[in-house]
């Protein structure tokens, strides 16, 4: 019987066509159809079937905004549907807080990180933490609002402009900034496997070294305490596909900073030479027949 997979995306990036040809190249078993989320609308009370229907058993989520992924997957787990990844994960991975509270229960090493809601609280933290330190928004992306700050004046100064933002930016998630060399890591896992891996190399100066900010990607072969640090790190969410960024602290080893919901995977692609929309394609189709 042939298997029924969708996909709901609300942005067409590298990521989202390649899946989308990775599924026409297994058309004999699959029907895959793509759905941009811009043009869905349900009715809550009675939108089951038609929802079945529509998208098959088995949702591939690829919304980048947090906040349009986690009420579409909702309703879809709702009517019923099986959406990879799942709400529980969606909700955890996209607000680094909760990240980092699943990361230390399962004993995953991560860089010190604090959390406060005044100003007041977040000065005190900065000073327990010690400077430098790194002030993040709990829920964000591409290194967005992400600041590193040297002394309690810059301190001040970040926080008196979040201060001036919307009340979601009033939750303050503070990190020790941890001594690496200029580059991170961003490794693909899928299921119980981590499939490919890439430094991230900062080539501008900027200590943040995310590609969308310049920064250079490089193969990385994967070592079994890359592997095993991944799946711990992943284990805690369940089964699913996402992106682990670590650094490479000079004190403490590999440390895990994020784990990623909706990962984006080009450069890991580019470089690894790894068919990872074939292998997302090949789990999607596990679930649809488990």
């Amino acid at each position: 019987m042939t298997a029924r997979i969708s996909m709901v995306y609300d942005l067409v990036r590298l990521e989202e066509k390649a899946i989308i040809e990775a599924a026409k190249k297994r058309s004999g078993e699959l029907e895959f159809k793509a759905f941009d989320s811009k043009d869905l609308r349900f009715d809550l009370l009675k939108g089951g079937n038609q929802a079945k229907e529509k998208f098959g058993q088995i949702v591939l989520q690829r919304c980048v905004a947090y906040f349009r992924n986690v009420h579409l997957t909702g309703v879809l787990e709702g009517f019923g549907l099986q959406v990879v990844n799942n709400l529980s994960t969606a909700l955890m991975t996209g607000n680094k807080a909760l990240t980092t509270m699943a990361l230390s229960k399962a004993n995953v090493p991560t860089p010190r990180t604090m959390l406060a809601f005044t100003k007041e609280q977040a000065l005190a933290a900065l000073e327990e933490l010690g400077y430098p330190a790194i002030i993040k928004p709990t829920i964000g992306s591409w290194g967005r609002l992400v600041a590193s700050v040297s002394d309690v004046d810059g301190a001040k100064s970040v926080i008196e402009d979040r201060e001036e933002m919307p009340a979601m930016y009033h939750v303050y998630y503070l990190q020790e900034k941890v001594r690496r060399p200029p580059r991170d890591i961003r490794a693909v896992v899928i299921g119980e496997r981590t499939v490919a891996a890439i430094y991230r190399i900062s080539t501008t100066g900027d200590w943040r070294t995310n590609t969308a900010r310049g920064g250079k990607a490089e193969n990385l072969p994967i070592s079994k305490e890359l592997d095993d640090i991944c799946l711990r790190s992943t284990k805690p969410f369940g089964r699913g596909i996402y992106g682990v960024d670590l650094m490479e602290s000079e004190r403490d080893g590999l440390l895990v900073h994020e784990v990623n919901n909706t990962t984006e995977f080009k450069n890991v692609l580019a470089q690894s030479g790894v068919d990872i929309p074939g292998l997302i394609i090949d789990f999607l189709l596990e679930q649809e027949r488990n």
